[in-house]
């Protein structure tokens, strides 16, 4: 049975990897002098990771049965909290390197409260996940109009900092420091999930509630840390993303919600539980995000990608369906 589980994840790990390299060759033959030079793809290393780091986030959720539909909301409040935060800071005089650490502090804790309620509302008040995070959806995007009125705040003061450079900085002048990121949180997330022991409590609850229980697994404490880990690392996203361009838009968290689930959902996780790869996910964060630039740069407008967005997804998934019926 575990060699099957084995054999099923690695078609399926093979399977996203072939449908990644089938782009590529399309936006290599469809615009070479694009794709030949290495500015295209320190554009995507920019800007990927913060939809991809979200995605490995909630694969987690999603295995567990359980849907998070706020994360791009706590991902826009948290980022205002830390550049609150760092403006405050900075006026009353404070150390750069200082004001960035403790701002990052205060953003990790608004993430993790947040994604705390999301654990209470579905454990203890029972509310059904889709439902609930829909309403803190509203309720934290209404945090962030409310807080900051619509303004802007600059992040130019810790530009210089340590942490600043961690977060966003160039490896050698040429590799963003949020590629890095994603790379060592995908070998966590996987090991987590496929070496630790909560990866298999995840596993068990995705797959059947009720036999997890009986076998001694905490299904509440493990959908909380599961809710908890999505709102710390959708604050981590708001972060990178407001440093990237030092400066936090109001709207940030906008525009995540889809290209993050179709990063999950193309990657082979099911939107029934009990089944995902963190592999999977890697690589399809990697091909909803190369998208819009790649339909650009091969001549066609803006207008066809989400209709190629969903051709991919429902072709990918289709492919799926059929290795899984032949098993």
């Amino acid at each position: 049975m575990l060699q099957t589980s084995k054999a099923r994840e690695l078609r399926l790990e093979l399977s996203i990897t072939g449908v990644l390299i089938g782009i590529f060759l399309l936006f290599l033959f469809g615009s070479p002098q694009t794709f030949t030079r290495f500015d295209m793809y320190y554009s995507f290393m920019s800007t990927i990771p913060f939809s991809g780091i979200m995605a490995l986030a909630i694969t987690f959720v999603i295995i567990t049965g359980e849907m998070d539909l706020s994360f791009p909301s706590i991902m826009g409040y948290s980022a205002w909290v830390f550049s609150k935060l760092v403006n405050v800071f900075i006026e009353r005089g404070m150390d750069p390197n200082l004001t960035i650490l403790l701002a990052t502090l205060g953003c990790f804790l608004t993430g993790l409260v947040a994604g705390a309620l999301n654990g209470i509302l579905v454990n203890k008040v029972r509310i059904p996940s889709l439902v609930a995070t829909i309403g803190t959806m509203f309720f934290w995007r209404g945090m962030v109009n409310v807080c900051g009125q619509g303004f802007g705040l600059t992040l130019v003061p810790v530009n210089e900092t340590v942490l600043f450079k961690a977060f966003v900085g160039r490896l050698g002048g040429l590799i963003p420091a949020q590629a890095i990121w994603m790379v060592l949180l995908t070998a966590g997330f996987w090991f987590v999930l496929r070496r630790h022991r909560f990866g298999s409590h995840v596993l068990l609850v995705g797959d059947n509630v009720e036999s997890a229980r009986m076998m001694g697994v905490r299904v509440e404490r493990v959908k909380m840390i599961v809710f908890m880990q999505m709102g710390l690392f959708a604050s981590l996203a708001g972060i990178m993303a407001s440093l990237e361009v030092t400066y936090l838009w109001p709207s940030l968290g906008e525009g995540y919600l889809l290209r993050t689930l179709a990063s999950v959902f193309v990657g082979g996780t099911s939107v029934f539980g009990g089944v995902g790869t963190i592999f999977g996910t890697f690589i399809g964060s990697i091909i909803i995000g190369s998208l819009e630039g790649g339909i650009v740069a091969i001549g066609l407008t803006g207008f066809w990608t989400q209709l190629i967005y969903g051709l991919i997804i429902v072709v990918s998934l289709s492919l799926y369906s059929l290795f899984r019926r032949k098993e």
